[in-house]
C-alpha cells in the first residue's frame, strides 16, 4: 500500500469540509464522496460502489477528523 500523497490529501480535506459545511452530512460520507470524485472524475450517485482507494480516504478522513475536533 503506498503512502498517499500530503498535497492531494490536504485539497481532498478542504472539500469533504466544504461539503460537510453546505450539505451538513455526515463527515465519513462526506470524505468518501470526494476521494471518489478524485479517483473516478464525478461524484458518486445514489447506489455507486465503484472502488476507491482506501488508504487515500483513510489519511482523508484521519485529517478531516483533526480539523473538526
Amino acid at each position: 500500500m503506498t503512502t498517499p500523497d500530503p498535497v492531494v490529501v490536504a485539497a481532498l480535506v478542504e472539500k469533504s469540509l466544504g461539503l460537510l459545511a453546505t450539505a451538513r452530512g455526515e463527515l465519513e460520507r462526506c470524505c468518501w464522496m470526494v476521494v471518489h470524485e478524485h479517483h473516478h472524475g464525478v461524484r458518486p450517485s445514489e447506489y455507486d460502489i465503484r472502488e476507491i482507494d482506501e488508504a487515500l480516504y483513510l489519511a482523508v478522513l484521519e485529517e478531516a477528523r483533526r480539523s473538526v475536533t
